[in-house]
């Protein structure tokens, strides 16, 4: 499968991308600190799928998810609050008997030794997802399914079901799919590894950050990752402030194909969290868009710089045509750029160094 998505003959109704995986209401601490430290906690909605979703609505892409909620009152704030985004939320159902997934988490960056999460979500409404009740043939036609490691995690059913949703079949839609390697999730942290590799392989177009392979296969580098990822047709692999490094072909060897690398922008960060989603969702963009790889990536990059320049994982995307001109800089001065808090607004002056 190539690395643009293949439009179909009901491509005008139906959603360009469709995002499957549990979301969960996020308590978001009042102030730095301990969890035990914390006063307060403002409510908010937290979920791999469900943030790469309303990024692409917000970007003006249709844009739907699939997973299931409890019959609460959280569940109805998820369902609202991604709806209000512009993402179609009609596949989402509701479990008598199973509560929605909620998390705590610490203000810091969850990459450092002092962050903390602590989720309630063992037995939640989306654990129980599997190939009986999200059938395949259920999902609404699309050009891209996005999937993430994080549903993997969740349960041996959850499993199944991106088994399922990963095989080959004819007529199957772009395979998007974040690792999102996420330790603290995996009952059997020694099988993560494995599981992971073998979705991404079955994937046509990868997301992994360095770290994350390093830490869950053992990979040092960006060309190491691509031979132990042939198959995927496009490789993204971020590498954090150096930028990303995207593989383009199949050909089974770290050079086969084209290799694109992109440098980070610099930015001037209010809180470290959601730029792994906001990357996604800006690289799929640029995708349904057919522009070029080079491209891809810096909308990437833009739609990341976007949620770091605010203190929570959602925001609203620059505009298509300011993301354009910017995409569009030439190499000298992108490397220029700097992006702080407010950059996105049709009016704010975009800082050059």
């Amino acid at each position: 499968m190539s690395g643009t998505p293949a439009r179909t003959a009901d491509a005008a109704t139906a959603a360009e991308v469709v995002c499957l995986g549990e979301s969960m209401v996020t308590f978001l601490p009042s102030q730095p600190g301990r969890l035990a430290d914390v006063p307060s906690f403002g409510r908010g909605i937290g979920g791999a799928e469900s943030n790469v979703a309303c990024a692409l609505a917000a970007a003006g892409h249709r844009a739907a998810w699939v997973s299931r909620v409890g019959a609460d009152g959280f569940g109805d704030h998820l369902v609202e609050a991604i709806a209000g985004y512009g993402v179609d939320t009609s596949g989402v159902r509701r479990d008598p008997s199973r509560p929605t997934g909620i998390y705590f988490r610490t203000a810091t960056d969850r990459a450092t030794d002092v962050h903390e999460v602590a989720y309630y979500r063992a037995g939640s409404a989306a654990s129980a997802m599997s190939p009986d009740n999200i059938p395949y043939a259920t999902l609404p036609a699309t050009r891209v399914l996005h999937l993430s490691g994080i549903t993997a995690a969740l349960s041996a059913d959850c499993l199944a079901l991106l088994h399922d949703l990963t095989a080959p079949r004819p007529g199957r839609p772009l395979i998007s799919f974040d690792v999102n390697h996420r330790p603290g999730l995996w009952r059997d942290a020694d099988a993560s590894p494995e599981v992971l590799l073998d979705l991404a392989r079955r994937s046509d177009l990868v997301f992994v950050g360095e770290d994350e392979a390093e830490e869950a296969w053992g990979m040092m580098g960006a060309a190491a990752i691509r031979a132990a990822l042939p198959e995927p047709a496009t490789l993204v692999v971020k590498r954090g402030a150096e930028g990303a490094t995207v593989f383009s072909g199949t050909g089974g060897t770290p050079d086969a194909g084209d290799i694109t690398t992109v440098p980070a922008l610099r930015v001037d960060v209010v809180a470290p969290v959601g730029a792994g989603d906001a990357f996604a969702a800006g690289f799929l963009s640029a995708t349904l868009r057919d522009l070029p790889v080079r491209d891809r990536v810096r909308h990437g990059h833009l739609m990341a710089a976007a949620v770091l320049t605010v203190p929570g994982d959602l925001t609203a995307p620059p505009a298509r045509a300011h993301a354009d001109s910017l995409a569009a800089l030439d190499d000298e001065s992108w490397g220029r750029l700097r992006l702080g808090p407010g950059w996105t607004g049709d009016d704010q002056e975009v800082r050059t160094t």
